[in-house]
């Protein structure tokens, strides 16, 4: 009979979140906090899940909105004391990975790509060509830093120094986010935080992820075979998906495409 009484819990759920692109503050239809926020907050807060399962599939971004994503994870996962479980599609590297370590169990395809736990800033010179072009760059400031790393300008000793400087911070807390969140899991390797990506079982292996394994099959022999599963997705925007803003949307596709590439996918 309790089947049929009302506002009661009838088969276990899990919530199914997808974290899906580049991670990016700007970028048109990419993961950043603002976008991801009301979706993960329902997600946690709809329906009493028994769990939320990430459904992963990013090369990284923004290590600071990769960061903001996985703390929203964690905060609600602790205040709602829902467990969080992680599936890596096709990649979780770099800023991927982070969103990843953010659950309690990894699991992923044994042809995933995980890892490049590391940073990296990447830009352009275009100084000689202004300069066979008859182009003069001018720029003042009020501060010796102000200027740094101008495409336009030849590369500085000092801009460089102060940039790698800048990195390896980034790098450091990203190294604190993995060791807190994967602990005694992690096996010793001096490959671990050089950047290194690892495949499926070899990352597994590593302890960046605790098994093989995918959402349906892993969640049914978790909550049994009646779990039901609602599904949080981000959707675009009406005049998107009828052509508007083609050109921004071809430059942002262009963007993700290139970022995918850098692990061969």
């Amino acid at each position: 009979m309790k089947r049929w009484i009302p506002f009661t819990k009838k088969y276990p759920s899990v919530a199914v979140l997808r974290l899906s692109g580049v991670i990016s503050a700007g970028s048109r239809g990419g993961l950043s906090d603002q976008s991801m926020a009301p979706l993960i907050e329902k997600a946690f807060r709809r329906g009493k899940p028994d769990a939320v399962a990430i459904v992963i599939n990013s090369p990284g971004g923004s290590p600071v909105q990769s960061a903001l994503i996985g703390a929203r994870i964690r905060r609600l996962a602790e205040d709602k004391d829902i467990p969080v479980f992680a599936f890596v599609e096709d990649v979780a590297a770099s800023g991927g990975y982070w969103l990843a370590a953010a659950a309690d169990e990894i699991f992923v395809d044994a042809s995933s790509v995980v890892g490049s736990i590391g940073v990296i800033s990447a830009g352009f010179g275009a100084h000689d060509f202004l300069e066979r072009h008859g182009f003069e760059r001018r720029v003042h400031t009020a501060g010796r830093s102000k200027s740094m790393m101008d495409p336009f300008r030849p590369e500085k000793e000092e801009d460089v120094a102060r940039l790698n400087a800048i990195l390896e911070q980034i790098h450091e807390n990203f190294i604190d986010h993995v060791k807190t969140r994967r602990a005694d899991k992690l096996v010793e390797n001096d490959d671990m935080f050089t950047g290194e990506i690892w495949i499926g079982r070899k990352a597994v292996e590593q302890g960046l992820a605790d098994a093989v394994g995918h959402i349906v099959p892993v969640m049914k022999e978790r909550f049994g075979k009646d779990v039901r599963f609602r599904r949080y997705d981000v959707k675009r925007p009406f005049w998107q998906r009828f052509g508007a803003q083609v050109a921004q949307d071809a430059l942002s596709g262009i963007e993700e495409r290139a970022s995918f590439a850098r692990f061969g996918l």
